[in-house]
Formats: C-alpha cells, sequence, structure tokens
C-alpha cells in the first residue's frame, strides 16, 4: 500500500490543460512528429487518426466555447492551429519530411 500512495502523489494533478496537451500529443504521435510513449519509436503518419484527435479537440473547443481561462482558451486556439496546419503538410508529402515543420508540445 506504501507503494501506491507514493504513486498517487507523484501523479501530476489533471487539469484542462494537461488534457488539452495529451490529446494534442496523441495527434502529434498520429502525424508522425513525435515519439509513441508506449513504443518509444517515431510511426508512419496515420492520417485518420490524426483527424479524429483533431476533431475532438475541436470538439471540445465548441463546447466549452465561454467557459476557459483566456490562458485555456488561447492554448486550445493555438493547438488546434498549429496541428492542422502540420495535418496540411503531412497530407501534401504523403510523409513527413525532415525539412518540414514539426509540433512540439511543451
Amino acid at each position: 500500500m506504501a507503494d501506491e500512495s507514493q504513486t498517487e502523489k507523484q501523479s501530476p494533478a489533471i487539469n484542462f490543460i494537461a488534457f488539452v496537451l495529451s490529446l494534442a500529443h496523441t495527434t502529434a504521435v498520429h502525424l508522425g512528429d513525435t515519439e509513441d510513449p508506449v513504443s518509444g519509436h517515431k510511426m508512419e503518419p496515420h492520417l485518420p487518426a490524426a483527424q479524429q484527435m483533431i476533431d475532438i479537440l475541436s470538439l471540445l473547443e465548441e463546447k466549452t466555447r465561454g467557459n476557459l481561462t483566456a490562458e485555456e482558451r488561447q492554448l486550445l486556439e493555438q493547438l488546434l492551429y498549429e496541428l492542422r496546419v502540420r495535418f496540411v503538410e503531412v497530407s501534401k508529402a504523403g510523409a513527413p519530411a525532415a525539412s518540414q515543420s514539426r509540433i512540439i508540445i511543451p
């Protein structure tokens, strides 16, 4: 039981920003920009999954409109913009090239 209580204390508190960043990170994994946290390797882009994650973030933006702090709203808007631009880049290229921009999740 001591191990369980230490793990709970070490886990960061989940909040809206952490949740949005988690979804954005998953999107970046599907775009082939970030390592998969499970395998530790970059995957080939999986555009349908990336599009679904962008749609989820967009839905979240729509449904929380008027209920977010300025910081939360700005983060969500900026991430959606960057992810959409990156999605278009990957879609046009067929695969990410080293010279193209990458999504960096803080």
